[in-house]
């Protein structure tokens, strides 16, 4: 990619993580000149796709746009259950400045794509993080409140609760977008030596910001195969590293009689964010040197 270009990397995630065929059909519509493909991956556990994309601004807004438009044709949100909490087809659509642009200019952009969402694909819009229009809306987590079940009737009954752009109802099967702006993050999971789902609830509970524990850190307890799953995000790296993040989590663990099994990363690593001989990179079972960031943006992904 050229140095002096501005460069733009957007991250959706899709409520389909076992139709294989639908979602390779998501990521080839998004296939457009002047955008690479990252990563994606599926997640049958959770019910869930991540792609992550990269280019010039236009170029990965009209990405996105095509995505989003076959998102809504394949997934039926009414027919859908996933353990991680979504709201829509296209659940989340994060735009995170990587060269030559800012922030605010990554909000203004989200401003502009959760508009055309909706001018195209009659599909509503919510904003968050930098892109929020209200202080209540920056966390997605007060969004997402309920999933879409709970949000589709709770914007029947609480005007506060309608859209940003459109609406006032969800879509019927494809619920609704929230898009944002954000800076890089990094998604983990750690899985326990034991199927005792309370046990990674109460470590989740204790680590995350919002409960008073470490600094930029989002994390809940969730049941995956069988085993107990503290499932993360780390949003400020540098203030947190994952270090400190599972030694929290093994910390926590031992206390209630469990340890750290096994590390999952979901989509790219910031080469800031590598620390060789740790002991979560140790037991990151898919991670390699390829799949940091930087390396995907020197030699991205062939498009399905």
């Amino acid at each position: 990619m050229n140095t002096k270009e501005s460069i733009v990397e957007c991250v959706p995630n899709f409520s389909e993580g076992t139709n294989v065929a639908a979602v390779r059909e998501i990521v080839h519509a998004m296939q457009i000149d002047g955008v690479s493909l990252l990563d994606y991956s599926l997640d049958p556990d959770h019910n869930r796709s991540v792609v992550t994309l990269a280019g010039a601004p236009a170029s990965v807004m009209e990405s996105v746009l095509r995505g989003v438009g076959k998102a809504i044709q394949s997934i039926d949100m009414t027919a859908q259950h996933g353990v991680h909490p979504r709201i829509g087809a296209a659940d989340v659509v994060p735009l995170v400045p990587i060269r030559n642009i800012s922030l605010p200019e990554c909000a203004a952009l989200a401003h502009q794509l959760g508009q055309e969402i909706w001018k195209r694909h009659h599909v509503p819009v919510y904003f968050y993080e930098a892109a929020a229009l209200r202080p209540d809306r920056k966390l997605l987590e007060n969004i997402r409140n309920g999933q879409f079940e709970g949000l589709r009737k709770r914007v029947q009954q609480d005007a506060a609760s309608r859209p940003d752009v459109g609406g006032p109802s969800l879509h019927p099967t494809a619920g609704a977008v929230a898009v944002g702006a954000r800076q890089l993050l990094i998604a983990c999971n750690v899985f326990l030596t034991t199927g005792n789902v309370g046990i990674a609830r109460t470590i989740a509970r204790e680590i995350r910001a919002s409960s008073g524990g470490l600094a930029g850190l989002k994390a809940m307890g969730v049941l995956v195969s069988g085993k107990a799953q503290v499932s993360m995000n780390i949003t400020d790296f540098h203030a947190t590293p994952v270090s400190r993040v599972y030694q929290a989590v093994k910390d926590a663990a031992a206390q209630l009689g469990a340890q750290p099994d096994r590390v999952e990363l979901i989509g790219l690593v910031p080469e800031a964010a590598v620390e060789p001989g740790s002991e979560w990179m140790e037991l990151a079972t898919n991670f390699s040197v390829a799949r940091t960031l930087e390396s995907r943006l020197e030699a991205p992904l062939i498009w399905p």
